[in-house]
């Protein structure tokens, strides 16, 4: 159950140092409970920083994508599940899924990635895949979810189809961007108002508040517009 509008807001610490992100936190404050590391803070010192970050009370999203042959994967979420993890990312790949689903413990929830949002049709037909990025990613959440993973990770735009096939999953949705807001590398992007109204739960913003010249106001701003969304 989710009990705040914030609680639905995950900022994406897309920074390249642990200071920079201990800064970014610090400006932050009390407006944001939950962040997000990906690669690019993971492999600079990221996952010492995301036990700190649970020790303060903040949730921690691990956005990993991993995706191994299962023994590897197993193993990998086992030690994500140590470092006290809300959140971890796999690919949303039948084998991955399952080693991840069988291995994960108590407490960690495995996000399958259906299809990156930095992907249109065109991009799947270079990767050889039939099909478009709407029947991909609907094929891979009822596969999650007879897998039993906890959630999905899909574009905004696809959240109001996937949420008949996910069911009770919870929906996690990048490519978030406020009115008005530069698209930067995204192509199946949303408003944070139209996202929770097409179904998503948590919404992923990086940018629009990581660059911002106020990062908590903005943060804020975007808790306001989720609280407005009413569901």
């Amino acid at each position: 159950m989710l009990e705040t509008a914030k609680d639905r807001l995950i900022v994406a610490l897309d920074v390249s140092s642990v200071v920079a992100a201990e800064t970014l936190v610090d400006r932050l404050g009390d407006a944001v409970s939950f962040y997000k590391i990906g690669y690019q803070l993971a492999y600079a010192g990221g996952f010492p920083f995301a036990e700190v970050l649970v020790r303060s009370g903040k949730k921690v999203f691990l956005d990993l994508k991993l995706h191994d042959i299962g023994n590897t994967v197993a193993k990998g979420v086992e030690s994500v599940a140590k470092l006290g993890a809300t959140f971890l990312t796999v690919h949303a790949y039948p084998q991955t899924m399952k080693a991840a689903v069988e291995a994960r413990g108590n407490g960690l929830k495995i996000l399958a990635v259906t299809v990156l949002t930095s992907y249109d049709d065109n991009d799947l037909a270079e990767a050889g895949y039939a099909g478009n990025v709407g029947d991909l990613v609907l094929k891979r959440a009822a596969q999650a979810r007879d897998i039993g993973v906890d959630g999905l990770v899909c574009s905004a735009e696809e959240a109001a189809r996937v949420r008949p096939v996910a069911g009770s999953l919870s929906l996690v949705t990048p490519g978030i961007r406020p009115a008005g807001a530069d698209a930067g590398d995204q192509k199946r992007i949303m408003t944070p108002a139209r996202a929770i109204a097409a179904g998503t739960d948590y919404l992923v913003v990086g940018r629009p508040i990581v660059e911002a010249p106020d990062p908590k106001k903005a943060a804020q701003a975007i808790v306001a517009e989720i609280a407005a969304a009413g569901k």
